[in-house]
């Protein structure tokens, strides 16, 4: 399984007024690591969107453990999520590295919608089809 690893400092900006990362931020943090994880594996956004697509989320799931607080580190593990259909799965561990607590895990799903129409793409982009091949042993 392709995964990735990047590590967060939580800012003041990100947390509410108990200085706890507010729940929507954890959104974000997959995104960061969607990022890294297309970074070190050559599956970014505008590679996606240079083979013409867009890939929206369409699906995500967060499950909250504990808190993290205003000042910690926090470490996302990306891991890639195979599929025969035509869109892009990754799970996520969020690691509060102070407490080395689960803090969250969660899903999120993606389709390829073509860049030019904007119509949902049913079959799997040839580049993407690619990529699984060179990746996916």
């Amino acid at each position: 399984m392709l995964s990735s690893e990047i590590e967060i400092d939580i800012r003041f900006s990100e947390t509410d007024a108990m200085g706890v990362v507010w729940h929507g931020n954890y959104l974000k943090f997959f995104e960061d690591g969607r990022e890294a994880f297309g970074r070190e594996f050559g599956l970014e956004y505008l590679t996606i969107f240079d083979k013409g697509y867009f890939t929206p989320i369409v699906k995500s799931e967060i499950d909250h453990k504990a808190s993290v607080f205003y000042g910690q580190k926090i470490k996302v593990i990306t891991k890639f999520v195979s599929s025969k259909a035509a869109k892009i799965m990754f799970e996520y561990q969020v690691i509060n590295l102070s407490t080395n607590e689960i803090c969250a895990v969660g899903k999120t799903m993606q389709v390829f919608l073509d860049r030019e129409t904007r119509l949902l793409e049913l079959l799997t982009p040839e580049f993407y089809r690619i990529w699984k091949e060179d990746h996916l042993v």
